[in-house]
């Protein structure tokens, strides 16, 4: 009999405007430091997928985001190679929000800015570039990391 997974879920905010998506510069954090990333966070204990992204958008962004005005644009099972955990990446875009961004976490986030979505700065998420360019062209399910 087969051992039931576990999986780590994150969810991604992807704040789109005028083909420009919004990233944050990483900083202090174990994951990814010195890197661009979408907002993210992790499902915590009790919560849904959608309250966990509208608190990760409120507390990294200080926006709000109506857990209904959340669309799931893109599935990501990341293998992550770096601790060999699974781990399964959601990525919302929100019809609309309340608010202006604002980098509301600078002891995790150097900076945020607005990126071109087909000009993403070298030194990006590999799954995040992977996730935007699947959004693009509006796949909805995708894997990275090591081969099963």
């Amino acid at each position: 009999m087969a051992n039931p997974l576990t999986l780590v879920v994150g969810v991604h905010l992807v704040l789109i405007e005028e083909d420009h998506v919004l990233l944050g510069l990483r900083r202090n954090t174990p994951y990814a430091a010195g890197l661009w990333h979408v907002p993210a966070g992790h499902l915590e204990a009790g919560e849904t997928v959608t309250h966990a992204m509208t608190r990760e958008a409120d507390e990294e962004l200080g926006i709000t985001i109506a857990p209904d005005d959340l669309r799931l644009v893109h599935t990501l099972h990341h293998l992550d190679p770096d601790d060999g955990a699974d781990r399964l990446q959601l990525f919302f875009r929100p019809v609309r929000y309340e608010g202006d961004a604002d980098n509301r976490e600078p002891e995790k986030c150097d900076r945020l800015a607005w990126w071109p979505l087909g000009r993403l700065p070298g030194n990006t998420v590999d799954y995040t570039v992977q996730a935007l360019d699947e959004i693009r062209r509006g796949s909805p399910l995708s894997v990275a990391g090591r081969p099963l």
